[in-house]
């Protein structure tokens, strides 16, 4: 599974607090993915991550 930050990140960080292997904050101040697929040992902990963000700007890439 592949994840992506949409344009809705308000840049709270709560992704990164989550699931910090996966996720990070670009100097433009908003959340980025990793581009490759998330390993399993990490799958739970960034659907949290996505079901966690207050805005829902974390969404399932194709």
């Amino acid at each position: 599974m592949k994840y992506r930050v949409n344009e809705g990140c308000i840049g709270c960080g709560a992704c990164t607090f989550a699931c910090a292997q996966v996720f990070s904050m670009s100097d433009e101040g908003v959340a980025v993915a990793i581009e490759e697929e998330v390993p399993a040992e990490l799958e739970d902990a960034a659907a949290d991550a996505m079901d966690g963000c207050p805005v829902a700007a974390i969404e399932e890439a194709d």
